[in-house]
């Protein structure tokens, strides 16, 4: 990371945008959206005034980066964020996703489209819902998509970067092969993908490296677990999707709260990441930029109170070498 005027930055990858080395995730601002079996989705009931008044503090605090989706809250978390973008739009870096299809009346996941066609009816959408007339950073967001169809995504990428609508593009995935097909694309630029103290990844961050690609790091606090704030058999409520969590979602149980295994990793944790006067969330963010130069975490909030914490972690810098292999001790790998 280098220092800029006092807020640390890196750069997205082979694009050359500078963002600031901590970017916040817009997932839970959303509020409550469902799967069409009524699976929640969000992470339960939001203030969005509160969100509004968050996402002002970030930027006072020096956070220029903002990863959203169109489908989180079913296209409200993209209104939200546009609305409190407002005029300062042009100083941060906006990054949102598509590949779902929502019905945004009844705040419902109704399937998925990975044709090109749609490609572009949802980023003329998210443009019209974020108030905007560029996303600096397009997203496709189904994870396990064909990878024959993405190459297909790749060159309508492309397209929306020689028409001005898109500065570069990404494949949020969790498989290296994946993304690697998105990286033949001049104008892909990064990687989203899950990555946190509790799980590495050391094949995406390799291909990072290698295609000089920014790792942009969903779940960075591990759904909240390294927030330290959880305990066993603390229930959350009823619209919150780690109460009854997805197959893909770890660390939680059904109507049980986190998984005490999992808890008892975070408190073996709590030392090294609790160094040098951080909170655990601020040492788990400091331990993703100790691990590769390349990674940009983007942690979810909801308050004016944990954009204040996520943000401070930027003046703390990340982890040593020393901290970071001790992170490895405990975790005995």
């Amino acid at each position: 990371m280098e220092t800029n005027t006092g807020t640390t930055t890196r750069t997205l990858g082979r694009s050359g945008i500078e963002v600031s080395a901590l970017g916040f995730g817009c997932w839970a601002i959303g509020g409550e959206w469902q799967a069409a079996d009524g699976q929640p989705l969000g992470w339960g009931k939001v203030d969005d005034d509160e969100s509004v008044r968050a996402v002002h503090r970030a930027l006072d605090l020096g956070v220029t980066f903002f990863d959203t989706a169109d489908t989180y809250g079913a296209g409200h978390s993209e209104r939200v964020l546009g609305r409190a973008l407002g005029k300062r739009r042009d100083d941060v870096v906006v990054a949102t996703k598509w590949g779902n299809v929502f019905d945004e009346d009844t705040r419902t996941l109704t399937g998925s489209d990975d044709s090109p066609g749609y490609a572009r009816r949802a980023l003329t959408a998210s443009l019209r819902r974020l108030g905007t007339d560029h996303v600096d950073l397009y997203q496709f967001h189904l994870s396990d998509g064909d990878p024959g169809r993405a190459a297909e995504l790749r060159d309508t990428c492309e397209e929306f970067v020689a028409e001005g609508l898109v500065r570069a593009y990404a494949w949020s995935t969790d498989d290296p092969d994946r993304a690697a097909v998105f990286a033949q694309g001049a104008h892909c630029t990064a990687v989203q993908h899950a990555l946190n103290v509790l799980q590495d990844a050391p094949r995406l961050l390799a291909l990072c490296e290698e295609l000089n690609l920014a790792s942009v790091n969903r779940s960075p606090l591990a759904m909240g677990l390294l927030s330290g704030r959880h305990t066993a058999g603390r229930v959350l409520e009823a619209g919150d999707i780690r109460n009854t969590p997805p197959a893909w979602l770890q660390g939680f149980n059904r109507d049980a709260g986190a998984d005490e295994d999992w808890l008892a990793s975070v408190e073996a944790l709590r030392d090294v990441l609790t160094s040098d006067g951080r909170t655990p969330a601020q040492g788990a963010l400091a331990w993703l930029w100790a691990r590769s130069p390349r990674t940009v975490p983007i942690p979810g909030f909801r308050s004016v109170a944990q954009a204040e914490e996520n943000a401070g972690a930027l003046a703390k810098g990340p982890l040593t070498a020393g901290q970071l292999a001790e992170v490895d001790r405990v975790l005995g790998r």
